[in-house]
């Protein structure tokens, strides 16, 4: 390469030329948030449902709003015609409530730990819609195990589940990371066979359903408060996320750039 000119013309010593390309050029600063704007539009939505019921509504006006947002399956017992249309939002809206400051910050940790995989794999259009759908299998469940109880469920553990289900066909495993680490692609889905046939994959679908079984036969693993876990919307969930999360890829036949 030919050296630049001067303002007169006359040629710049190589010295001068290769310090100021040596001089180093400042680095771009790392994201403060490494999220997809689908988890932090997601997060900033159950924290700021949380802070107004804790901190806006009275004790009248928060009742009232979580009885209606929240999923009790005695609602079905009564005819639908003759009360509010909460029986037709509230398999959606119970996983956007949250009883307490514990209970949210555990499931925004989980939210953003395998929301993230499968939201930057799916987008958010389609983020959306598998929390509609995810949400609505589990409040399903729930309602099929406590047909006619006068409980009221809330919260997004349901749709996490469904998450990790759905992590279970892409994310884990040696294979499918050294796929990404090696090509810079998403890798193909795994169909059910093939997730099932990885140790990895085995071994967390294990031990989770181990621990939601235990929750339903009554150990305390999760102390005192773990009888009142809905295990029964986690694993409709779970099921969901991982027997049905091809409808909603857009990569199940073939690998794209990450």
């Amino acid at each position: 390469m030919q050296d630049e000119a001067g303002p007169r013309g006359e040629e710049r010593p190589n010295e001068e030329w290769n310090a100021a390309a040596a001089e180093p050029t400042p680095s771009r600063e790392p994201p403060i948030f490494n999220l997809p704007t689908g988890i932090l539009a997601a997060l900033a939505l159950i924290c700021g449902l949380y802070l107004l019921q804790r901190f806006v509504l009275s004790g009248a006006a928060n009742q009232l709003f979580a009885v209606e947002l929240g999923f009790s399956p005695v609602r079905y017992l009564y005819p639908l015609s003759e009360q509010s249309l909460a029986w037709a939002w509230s398999p959606v809206t119970y996983s956007l409530l949250h009883g307490s400051f514990e209970h949210l910050a555990f499931n925004s940790l989980w939210l953003a730990a395998f929301g993230t995989p499968v939201c930057r794999r799916i987008g958010e259009v389609r983020f959306v819609l598998f929390w509609i759908v995810s949400s609505i299998a589990a409040a399903l469940l729930h309602l099929v195990v406590n047909w006619g109880e006068p409980s009221l469920m809330i919260g997004a553990s349901g749709v996490i589940s469904a998450l990790m289900g759905a992590a279970c066909r892409f994310a884990f495993g040696e294979r499918q990371r050294n796929f990404t680490r090696m090509t810079g692609l998403e890798p193909p889905l795994l169909s059910v066979g093939q997730a099932l046939a990885d140790r990895t994959v085995r071994v967390f679908i294990a031990v989770w359903f181990f621990g939601n079984i235990a929750i339903a036969v009554g150990l305390p693993l999760f102390g005192a408060g773990s009888d009142s876990i809905a295990w029964d919307a986690h694993i409709g969930g779970f099921l969901l996320g991982f027997f049905c999360f091809s409808f909603f890829d857009p990569y199940s036949r073939r690998a794209t750039r990450a």
